[in-house]
């Protein structure tokens, strides 16, 4: 992944900066460096995150399930949650179409499975991804709690079983954006870092559950 920037300030999608026949187009992967390679971070390098956000508003919100689902997770890392669930929501409209058209939009069927049109269990898996790093990412060198919360979950919720980088389960509770408890667990004693209502903590994890209460 070269990370360059084009002239307009968005991450180069090719070696070479040429003009784009299609700029909507489905596919993503020159945004590899934000997801999943983790090349980019809001907080770490923020001017590709700026120049990814550019990418991602040229290219749109339309396409089959994994584009879809692709650009919610993109959204997570960039820590967007609004346009995160905007885009969970498109995966998860009701369609019933099975002919091979990807200009028609992603969706799912009465049984919750995932349309590119036709059936696709990419958009099913990263949905699924997508709302865990809504939720929680550990990606950047610590673990951070609600970092893409939409405003819609804000009022209150809680998660349980989330695995974070460093075999470590989380477990926490958020009132109005704010988490108000959380448990951390993990088989090994070993030392995280976590980012919690915007303060950043060095905590010690191991087999017996830690619980704070904020």
């Amino acid at each position: 992944w070269h990370g360059r920037l084009q002239p307009l300030g968005r991450i180069q999608e090719w070696l070479e900066d040429y003009k784009e026949t299609d700029p909507e187009h489905r596919h993503i992967s020159h945004l590899y460096g934000l997801y999943p390679a983790n090349l980019i971070t809001a907080d770490g390098t923020p001017d590709l995150a700026e120049a990814a956000k550019k990418s991602l508003n040229v290219r749109g919100d339309d396409g089959p399930s994994w584009a879809i689902a692709y650009k919610q997770l993109f959204w997570a890392r960039l820590q967007d949650g609004n346009r995160a669930f905007k885009l969970l929501r498109e995966i998860l409209k009701p369609t019933l179409r099975t002919d091979i058209n990807y200009g028609a939009g992603g969706g799912v069927y009465p049984n919750l499975l995932s349309a590119g049109p036709p059936f696709q269990i990419d958009g099913n898996f990263g949905a699924a991804a997508g709302i865990l790093e809504m939720l929680l990412q550990s990606h950047a060198g610590y673990i951070e709690l609600l970092p893409a919360i939409p405003d819609l979950w804000k009022k209150e919720g809680s998660v349980k079983g989330l695995k974070a980088r460093g075999n470590v389960t989380v477990d926490f509770s958020w009132k109005d954006g704010v988490v108000t408890r959380y448990a951390l667990t993990s088989p090994v004693k070993h030392q995280v870092k976590l980012k919690v209502n915007g303060k950043m903590k060095n905590i010690t994890v191991g087999p017996r559950q830690v619980l704070i209460v904020e």
